[in-house]
């Protein structure tokens, strides 16, 4: 039996005597052919089908006779990215390229776990269509990406022609990307280099490391603008290479992670903290993002080959963050 509720569809079956036994996804392929096992066996690993009131959770167990069995099939997801009518904080804009000054919390484009309310969808409203279709159907205008929670400069490219000119000063190192950042403790020295390649961490295949083999070569070079106490410093880092995460990583592997980042500083010990007062401890473990914002983008413009560079100020949180830290 099949139902349809608000778009999605639920069939309701039953095992008969003869089918006791077999593999539960091989079982719903012979009831749902228009389903792919592959399919069916992602739909049992997110809980929605259920055997007998409980999510069948494994694809492998057996199925015994007079079960029944709920398939909860979602709507289908949009082939497109959704145009989406949202405040977007506009520094330069004309017919080829648009910059962005991105808050932290913003994904750049759909992904799981975030299908819409990203960059992408707002601007597909804003631009009307014209982005380039370069970065694929998910990332229509997309040259390059901030992490979610890291604010400040983004281009995005709004024809063909633009999206190639970016990506190749991209790929060239020619872009100048500064980031302003406040890490535990006091680097040393004060300025200098990190190197490292980065590639995925051999430990935990979500986050990236630097390693000896299978990465790429990466260089960050920084500078301490303020020092606090010996607690934690506001840096300026400067990107030669664009990895995923690069300031993140290249930071925690010389000790000094960013505040705030819970995925590569967080076993990192932040020895004195009982000594702080309590507003320092509390504006330090309670900023709920890594310290990292993009201040500086410039770049040759890509049509009409205009030197362009542009500035962010802090976002009110940061600021807050270096206000309260400068009081130690």
């Amino acid at each position: 039996m099949s139902a349809s509720i608000d778009d999605k569809i639920l069939h309701t079956l039953s095992v008969a005597a003869p089918q006791a036994g077999l593999r539960l996804d091989k079982w719903l392929a012979g009831e749902l052919p228009e389903l792919s096992r592959s399919r069916l066996q992602a739909l049992i690993a997110s809980g929605q089908v259920i055997v007998n009131g409980q999510p069948a959770g494994d694809a492998s167990r057996k199925v015994k006779a007079g079960e029944t069995c709920i398939v909860d099939i979602p709507p289908p997801e949009a082939a497109e990215p959704a145009a989406q009518d949202m405040a977007l904080s506009i520094q330069y804009e004309d017919d080829y390229l648009i910059v962005i000054d991105k808050p932290a919390g913003l994904v750049a484009h759909p992904a799981p776990g975030n299908p819409d309310t990203t960059l992408v969808n707002a601007l597909l409203h804003h631009c009307s269509g014209t982005l380039s279709g370069i970065g694929g159907v998910r990332r229509p205008g997309i040259v390059h990406r901030l992490d979610k929670n890291t604010s400040g400069l983004l281009v995005a490219a709004k024809t063909d022609a633009a999206h190639r000119g970016l990506a190749e000063q991209f790929r060239l190192h020619s872009i100048t990307r500064a980031y302003r950042a406040v890490c535990w403790g006091v680097p040393s020295p004060r300025h200098g280099e990190i190197t490292g390649a980065i590639g995925r961490s051999a430990r935990n295949r979500k986050k990236m490391a630097v390693v000896e083999r299978g990465g790429k070569q990466a260089l960050t070079r920084y500078k301490v603008e303020k020092a606090f106490a010996g607690v934690a410093s506001l840096v300026e880092c400067r990107l030669a290479t664009g990895r995923t995460h690069q300031i993140r990583v290249h930071m925690t592997s010389i000790g000094h992670p960013l505040v705030g980042d819970e995925v590569y500083g967080s076993s990192i010990r932040r020895s004195g903290l009982g000594k702080l007062t309590e507003d320092v401890r509390a504006a330090l473990t309670g900023f709920h993002r890594q310290a990292l914002h993009a201040y500086q983008l410039g770049f040759i413009h890509p049509i009409n080959n205009q030197s362009l560079i542009f500035h962010s100020k802090l976002p009110i949180d940061f600021n807050e963050l270096v206000n309260t830290l400068e009081s130690l």
